[in-house]
């Protein structure tokens, strides 16, 4: 049984004010909030629900803000635990002793996700002083406690040159699994190229080369590099290393974007988005979950022919650039992927 997806933002606390985050991107942004108890109790029962009406396993992705600030942290834990429900966290480095680790992992936690945008100085500026080193320590509490460690990197034109070292760094200190996407706009400032944050599609294509050489380089090492962005397929399909398997179904959608087809964000105020990188309000956890998924605001995120320069390409149904990356730039979820290099 095939699982689904949900990217749960139980609480917008955080230790951290990065710059690239999508929280704290607007000047009017609301006062932070936490979903209450009774709340989180009754969208999971959502969850439950329309899993089992999919015939799909729940997979949750419990995040913030950081979400071990959730008042309520270690019973929602429990109580997800109770349910046998599998889940990664994603959050900061600062709660993370070895006892707090045990204790997740103990309560089922598979995977803690980390985030490493750059090296020392380009990292603190993104997030705050002392949380690059802090990361690295955390690597070694996470696999101490038996869980995996996960590193993610947001790449722009502000760090793209720095991605190689931060591989290093990522196999050199053990992290079990190292990807990297993409910044998304959060204004029409920072996508402006003259802003710093723009790449240019073939420099991006060029630091796929040279990511590739360093994936090849530690093949053999304990860290899995999980290719993400859905560039990637592009990228291998030019080198020969993907291939479009034959006798396929014309009309069915095999790989890319999960934006419509697996995957929900539950935002702390109860919101319901296709994504959690671009605006794309569907509803809220008060409504039945599977009613929304299978509605037409979600069926927007399906329309796949509408893609204004993927519906002409071959690899239409394997890759699509990413779509949130593309909705930062211009407010159209359909427009081209502004790193694509391909010409159509």
């Amino acid at each position: 049984m095939e699982y689904f997806a949900f990217q749960w933002h139980i609480t917008d606390e955080c230790d951290q004010r990065c710059k690239h985050c999508y929280i704290f991107s607007s000047p009017n942004r609301p006062k932070m909030v936490e979903m209450p108890w009774e709340r989180l109790v009754a969208v999971l029962a959502n969850v439950e629900r329309m899993c089992e009406r999919m015939h799909r396993l729940p997979y949750l992705y419990i995040t913030g803000g950081d979400p071990i600030l959730h008042s309520r942290f270690w019973d929602f834990l429990e109580l997800v635990h109770s349910k046998s429900i599998p889940f990664t966290l994603m959050g900061n480095p600062f709660h993370l002793t070895d006892k707090v680790c045990q204790r997740m992992k103990e309560l089922g936690c598979r995977k803690y996700q980390l985030s490493i945008d750059g090296m020392r100085e380009t990292h603190d500026f993104f997030r705050k002083p002392g949380s690059f080193d802090r990361t690295l320590e955390a690597i070694a509490t996470i696999r101490k406690a038996g869980m995996h460690c996960a590193i993610m990197t947001t790449v722009s034109g502000t760090n793209i040159h720095e991605i190689p070292d931060i591989i290093d760094l990522v196999v050199e200190h053990h992290a079990d699994i190292f990807a990297f996407g993409r910044y998304c706009p959060t204004s029409a400032d920072k996508a402006s190229p003259d802003k710093g944050w723009h790449i240019e599609p073939q420099a991006y294509r060029d630091l796929l080369e040279e990511c590739w050489a360093k994936f090849e380089q530690y093949k053999d090492s304990d860290t899995t590099f999980n290719l993400k962005d859905h560039l990637w397929t592009l990228f291998l399909y030019e080198k020969g290393l993907f291939k479009i398997p034959k006798g396929l179904d014309e009309d069915t959608i095999y790989d890319g974007c999960n934006c419509g087809n697996c995957h929900f964000t539950i935002s702390a105020e109860g919101r319901l988005m296709a994504c959690r990188r671009f605006e794309s309000y569907v509803g809220t956890v008060d409504e039945e979950l599977y009613d929304v998924f299978h509605g037409p605001k979600m069926d927007a995120y399906r329309q796949h022919e509408c893609f204004e320069k993927c519906r002409q390409c071959e690899l239409l149904r394997f890759c699509r650039g990413c779509p949130a990356v593309a909705y930062g730039y211009t407010k159209n979820f359909y427009a081209p992927d502004p790193q694509c290099w391909k010409t159509i």
